[in-house]
């Protein structure tokens, strides 16, 4: 009786929201990642609007526990200064499930833009006009080319077109990469591109799609402070709604910025989801791979040049399949380190990590540094 009482309840609420003239759009997403994707998508078309908009999405096959779960993070993530600083298109929204629970249902609203929000959103729809996606994905093959099958940064990945190639004995057959592409400057339209992607490799066997690249070229443009900012906290919400659902454990992330430095990215002194283990790691991680007096002789910016296995021409998110990560890491990956100040931490990738830092720090700023600026000319 009561179960019939919320379905009645339920009813009438959607039945007012039909008369407000709000949209009830039904999904039929059975899934974290079809549901992801619905609601990043429809929360993207709202807020391309300027005026106040109101959307609901009815899941039918979606847990209410889990609707709960992402309304309740995103109001916890409008709270959150440090991010929604770079992250300031997010204000406009908010998301709740409808009737507190009664049925499977979230209601997304946006408000209106502030004059001044009208111009920022025009500008940056001007600059989405200007990118080229064949240029873009060009330049970021140009930087895969260069560092990550010229230098080995991924031992894995022997050519830019194919990835997972070695691991054949371990069970994951090799395939191609996917190129993904958006001109987005929209946080929730990434969100959307990246919950896509995630959908695409679901309903890929590895064969077909062994990873996607997703370049975001509108997204945190450039090579300043604020641009790098921007980047980290775009990234940092596609990490955290990927592990809110669990995704961290069939997906891997791999985070690129033209300025990429991993010394300004959050958690400083802590593994931080898709980067590089923080800076201060790197002694201790040469030290134990056997590397002590390397340790010993490399300036700070010496090891700092390790940003550059992640300086991209622009924006980007490698999207690759643990099945793959845990095959290449082998089964003895995760050691604990020695930060030598009495803490230890558990790392992994230690032996790549310490190749990775010794190789850029053997070719120097200078030659790093034009590499990446001829990549970048590419997509302009």
């Amino acid at each position: 009786a009561i179960w019939t009482r919320k379905s009645n309840l339920f009813q009438s609420l959607l039945r007012d929201l039909q008369i407000e003239g709000v949209p009830l759009l039904g999904c039929d997403a059975d899934q974290v990642s079809t549901l992801n994707a619905a609601i990043w998508t429809t929360m993207a078309e709202l807020g391309d609007n300027d005026e106040e908009q109101r959307a609901c999405l009815v899941l039918e096959k979606i847990p209410i526990s889990a609707l709960i779960a992402f309304a309740e993070d995103f109001t916890v993530l409008k709270t959150q200064a440090r991010l929604m600083d770079y992250l300031p298109e997010l204000r406009r929204y908010s998301v709740s499930v409808l009737g507190k629970g009664l049925g499977p249902a979230l209601l997304l609203e946006t408000v209106a833009r502030s004059d001044e929000e009208k111009t920022t959103a025009a500008s940056l729809k001007a600059v989405e006009t200007t990118f080229d996606r064949d240029k873009t994905v060009a330049a970021l093959k140009s930087f895969i080319g260069r560092v990550v099958v010229g230098m080995e940064a991924c031992p894995y990945t022997k050519s830019v077109d194919i990835s997972a190639v070695g691991l054949e004995q371990r069970g994951v057959t090799p395939g191609p990469v996917g190129y993904r592409y958006s001109p987005t400057t929209d946080a929730c339209m990434a969100m959307s591109m990246f919950w896509n992607c995630i959908c695409e490799m679901m309903s890929e066997p590895d064969a077909n799609l062994s990873s996607i690249m997703l370049s975001l070229p509108g997204i945190g443009m450039g090579g300043s402070q604020e641009a790098h900012n921007r980047f980290a906290a775009v990234v940092e919400v596609v990490g955290r709604y990927l592990c809110l659902f669990r995704g961290d454990g069939s997906f891997g992330l791999v985070h690129f910025h033209p300025a990429y430095d991993r010394s300004t990215v959050h958690p400083i002194q802590k593994p931080a989801y898709g980067h590089l283990p923080p800076t201060t790691w790197l002694r201790p991680m040469l030290k134990m791979a056997g590397q002590g007096d390397k340790a010993g002789e490399l300036s700070d910016d010496d090891l700092a040049l390790s940003d550059y296995q992640r300086r991209a021409p622009h924006t980007a998110i490698n999207i690759l399949r643990m099945s793959q990560v845990n095959a290449a890491a082998g089964p003895k990956s995760i050691v604990d380190l020695d930060l030598g100040d009495g803490t230890t931490e558990k790392a992994s990738g230690i032996t790549l990590y310490t190749r990775n830092t010794l190789r850029m720090a053997k070719m120097g700023k200078d030659a790093l540094q034009s590499a990446l600026d001829a990549d970048i000319a590419m997509q302009n």
